[in-house]
């Protein structure tokens, strides 16, 4: 039975980027420098991760490194609450087949590590603009091609199929401009895939930090909650001067931003939702404030499950 205590809720290892100090993919790193990042956020009172693919992705190790990050993971006394892929879709239109071969590496491998769900979406690789700007989302990115949804639809139902298999759930991650990039627009999707194994990830908040109209947000989770089966949890300031018609935006830890997640979390486990949480930041110390984001979720579960 799930407790506000045993809930799985990882803290997402995006933070510490995919390459060392010096260089060295996070894939190629020695196994010790793996542990001293895993150190740090045990040291902060988690004890559960996502690895995502953008820190280290799994699905390229060989069996043998694969077993080494199981002995570091297990040294370290950490699990995986989840894994997520990041801007690998698997219809992007060079690596797409690529990509849906290592999502269907990471639903094989999640049965191992005792994950129930594996995240995927259909963003894609920041922009060269996107990379120069202070923060990304303040820049146009890829915007999802509508020839390709029917190619989209039929490989996420394929790997429905394969998660039913191994007993792995499919979350599709909210993102804009992509197939899943309002509330309107995942629902219909995950309609048309049609499938008990798949549901979404209601990342509301890479939709409310965007510099543009946005639907309210208690309107967008009514929309999604009841089909969330995982949960990418993070906040953001938001303003609008209708004067000048600017927005801003900018990261925040949950309980001081612009959704008011007590609410939200309290109404989804009222609709019955009991999937994994990740929560994530970005820039300032992300890791502390994820960890702080942990703890809170902790707290409201404790008061909605009471």
């Amino acid at each position: 039975m799930l407790t506000a205590e045993n809930w799985p809720i990882g803290a997402n290892m995006l933070s510490f980027g995919n390459t060392t100090p010096d260089g060295t993919p996070t894939l190629e790193a020695s196994s010790s420098v793996w542990a001293s990042q895993l150190r740090q956020v045990k040291e902060l009172g988690v004890d559960q991760i996502d690895p995502t693919d953008a820190w280290l992705p799994l699905a390229k190790l060989s069996d043998e490194r694969l077993e080494e990050f199981r002995r570091v993971l297990d040294g370290e006394g950490l699990s995986l609450a989840s894994i997520s892929m990041t801007r690998n879709s698997v219809v992007d239109v060079e690596n797409g087949e690529q990509n849906l071969a290592d999502a269907r590496r990471f639903v094989e491998l999640a049965p191992s590590f005792g994950v129930t769900v594996v995240n995927t979406g259909f963003m894609q690789a920041t922009t060269p603009a996107q990379n120069d700007s202070v923060w990304f989302w303040l820049e146009d990115g890829h915007h999802d091609d509508p020839a390709l949804r029917d190619l989209a639809i039929e490989r996420i139902r394929e790997l429905g199929d394969l998660g039913q298999e191994n007993g792995v759930q499919i979350s599709l991650e909210m993102y804009e401009d992509t197939y899943v990039g309002t509330a309107d627009d995942a629902v219909s999707f995950l309609g048309d895939v049609d499938h008990a194994n798949v549901g979404l990830n209601p990342d509301i908040g890479n939709i409310v930090r965007l510099h543009r109209e946005v639907e309210p947000w208690q309107d967008m989770f009514e929309k999604v909650l009841p089909h969330a089966n995982f949960w990418h949890i993070k906040n953001y300031s938001r303003d609008f001067d209708p004067a000048t018609g600017a927005y801003a935006t900018a990261p925040t830890p949950l309980k001081y931003g612009y959704i008011n997640y007590r609410q939200v979390i309290r109404r989804a486990v009222e609709l019955g939702y009991t999937g994994p949480f990740c929560c994530e930041h970005y820039g300032s110390d992300s890791l502390g404030v994820i960890a702080e984001n942990v703890q809170y979720v902790r707290q409201v579960l404790t008061s909605a499950l009471a």
